[in-house]
């Protein structure tokens, strides 16, 4: 796994030149990358969610599109649209925005149930369809969406079904005070991502991407992922638990941290630093706890208190 330990650390140090201080943001991004999820990044404006995407995207070298999310948008705005062509006199597909490697869904939560729908098919199929014609989306393709947490006018709530379909809901947060000084200056003459150069390319990705699925997960470690997932199932505080899209997440995205750490094998704590990323959104808390303003990454803390880990070694 030295290949793609060694794709993380030139990505992450790449990354690193424009987002300061956040290396365990950049390293779950990194994750959701080689694991062939969606990300979504959830956080107050000005935080860097915005920039984090486009520093990803320059690092790779790879096609990338951003769609800025307003309440007026069409699915087609998203998709494409069929324009009859009077030459020929056929119907020609208008690639949309959604048709790159990494796409920007910046501030996601401001378009209509009925734009977001028009993810739904991209996310999960990797791929769209318009007028009844399938059209396919370039490998690797990874969504990255923006939302803000507390700002409520002019938004719409992101259904459960999409909510599901992200791997991995990251916050960023406030830089500390030894970063944001680092980050003035850095800034002071030219931003550092007008000079960020490529530093993986899109092959290696494809390559890494493959080598992860080949890391070794024990039967312990994939019944304590189970034993995970069903405690939300039958947590007494949510209405809902996660979904066996949950168990899969947490079982790939342990399978890319432990590659990214060199390993050939799948750690307890692997499981452990991706739980309350992969987990916590695709839980809903229940009537009760909501009055109490419990959160969901506090809930998956607590279980990942109670559910016993396994004990051995769990290495082949």
């Amino acid at each position: 796994m030295d290949t793609v330990k060694d794709f993380f650390l030139r990505l992450r140090d790449n990354v690193e030149k424009v987002i300061v201080g956040k290396q365990k943001q950049i390293e779950m991004t990194i994750v959701g990358l080689l694991s062939d999820g969606h990300i979504l990044i959830e956080d107050v404006p000005g935080t860097g969610k915005t920039m984090l995407a486009k520093s990803l995207a320059k690092s790779i070298g790879c096609t990338f599109n951003r769609i800025q999310f307003t309440p007026d948008m069409l699915p087609s705005d998203v998709t494409g649209v069929s324009i009859f062509n009077q030459k020929t006199r056929e119907f020609e597909y208008r690639s949309g925005p959604v048709m790159a490697n990494i796409v920007l869904t910046d501030e996601i939560n401001r378009a209509t149930p009925k734009t977001q729908a028009a993810l739904l098919e991209a996310m999960e199929e990797r791929q769209v369809t318009v007028d009844g014609i399938t059209h396919k989306i370039p490998r690797p393709f990874l969504v990255l969406a923006t939302q803000n947490p507390i700002e409520y006018s002019g938004t719409f709530p992101l259904p459960e079904a999409q909510l599901d379909r992200f791997l991995l809901r990251i916050r960023i947060g406030y830089p500390s005070r030894a970063s944001e000084i680092k980050m003035l200056s850095q800034q002071k003459e030219i931003h550092p991502i007008d000079q960020l150069e490529q530093a993986v390319s899109l092959e290696e990705l494809l390559g890494a991407q493959k080598e992860i699925r080949k890391v070794r997960v024990a039967e312990e470690i994939t019944g304590y992922i189970i034993d995970l997932v069903e405690a939300t199932r039958n947590h007494g505080e949510l209405y809902l638990g996660a979904s066996p899209r949950g168990s899969l997440a947490l079982y790939r995205t342990a399978q890319a941290l432990a590659a990214m750490d060199g390993r050939t094998y799948v750690l307890p704590d692997d499981v452990k630093k991706v739980a309350v990323p992969v987990l916590a959104h695709r839980i809903i808390i229940g009537s009760a706890a909501m009055i109490r303003e419990i959160d969901s990454r506090v809930v998956i803390e607590e279980i990942l208190r109670k559910v016993p880990v396994p004990g051995g070694d769990v290495r082949p």
